[in-house]
């Protein structure tokens, strides 16, 4: 008999990792739904020997359906561990079904939980939802703390944090030697801010450029590179030409080679996300570099609890440039010793934001 089923919208490449340690430890099956998840590359779910099939997804507005998601609930296995997406109805009928008619069942989700400014209306859907399941993984302390707030016990809710392929970043991180990189391309000796990810609106990369002049306007000088592509390149492009940076700003492209994007966040001085930050945070403190980004925690994503104030990196005041040009200066201008700061960031994950520290997790919970 099986013991976990885990089954979700669609399957993602970043979470490549935890799928096969708990594909290898809990002889967990997967079935993962046909959407492709946005801009984010799917996983090879034929790599997994205990991938069990393909859940249909059906639109209804803004709502799905996962054709072939309630006859799990027939199979036998002892725990479904679900993504707990509030829109997704036949979700909702596992959680309803498993409490009514299937007891020996038991439902956890894998989900953010909550982020503070519900009203009233959504915290009552997150209590039904929580006094139907047995028990939520999540991503953060925040969300844990909010929903005990909400009335949700404490026994029914597990940290998970999150993480990326570990094994093989540690792999690289332990043949990283500082390097030249952003001297040889830019032909100075500024301190140099990265920001790995999609070049898009949402992420408010404009910031980062405008604090980067404020500080030049007061003699502190930062080279900018962008790691990634999208549709707001053209517009930072532009800026750039605004603001006079050009020999400041460097638009590297899309990278899928692990090894340069390890070179040049290892090398970096600070990463800058002035939007939500998110996988960004895991990518940059993997390779010791910490992280900058805003202080309006209800809208950020979970990771940011890995940033350490003034330890793995610093907040700013949201949509503020003005405030995160004071926030850069102030992390060059107190000359943190930079190798104890990439100790810290290589412990932070290590210590939590790794698969196997989630598979621990899984395993004594799933007993």
């Amino acid at each position: 008999m099986k013991k976990v089923c885990f089954f979700n919208q669609s399957s993602v490449h970043y979470r490549s990792a935890i799928y096969e340690l708990m594909d290898n430890e809990l002889q967990c099956d997967f079935y993962f739904g046909d959407s492709r998840p946005g801009n984010i590359l799917p996983y090879e779910n034929a790599k997994l020997k205990n991938f069990a099939g393909t859940l249909k997804n059906i639109r209804i507005g803004p709502f799905y359906w996962q054709k072939g998601a309630i006859s799990l609930l027939k199979k036998p296995y002892k725990y479904l561990l679900t993504p707990g997406d509030t829109y997704c109805l036949s979700t909702w009928v596992i959680f309803f079904l498993s409490k009514l008619f299937y007891k020996k069942k038991k439902v956890f989700v894998w989900a953010h939980g909550a982020y503070g400014e519900e009203g009233w209306i959504k915290r009552r859907i997150i209590n039904l939802k929580y006094w139907l399941i047995d028990g939520a993984f999540l991503y953060g302390n925040r969300a844990k703390n909010i929903l005990q707030q909400y009335g949700v016990p404490e026994r029914k809710l597990h940290l998970i944090y999150n993480s990326l392929d570990y094994d093989k970043q540690k792999e690289l991180r332990c043949g990283l030697v500082s390097s030249d990189v952003f001297r040889r391309h830019f032909n100075n000796s500024n301190n140099n801010i990265i920001f790995i990810g999609r070049l898009t609106k949402v992420k408010k990369l404009h910031m980062i450029l405008e604090a980067v002049s404020l500080c030049k306007s007061q003699g502190i000088m930062f080279n900018v590179t962008f790691i990634g592509d999208g549709p707001e390149r053209s517009t930072l492009e532009q800026l750039v030409d605004t603001l006079s940076l050009k020999h400041q700003v460097w638009f590297y492209g899309a990278c899928y080679n692990e090894g340069e994007n390890a070179e040049l966040i290892y090398n970096a001085d600070l990463c800058v996300s002035p939007g939500n930050v998110g996988l960004t945070a895991m990518h940059s403190l993997m390779f010791g570099t910490p992280v900058i980004t805003h202080n309006h925690f209800a809208m950020q994503m979970p990771e940011f609890e890995a940033i350490e104030e003034g330890v793995s990196g610093a907040f700013f005041k949201e949509n503020d440039s003005n405030d995160l040009s004071l926030v850069l200066s102030s992390w060059v201008t107190s000359n943190k010793d930079r190798n104890s700061i990439r100790q810290v960031c290589y412990n932070i994950m290590d210590t939590k934001y790794n698969p196997h520290k989630q598979i621990e997790i899984l395993i004594n919970t799933l007993q």
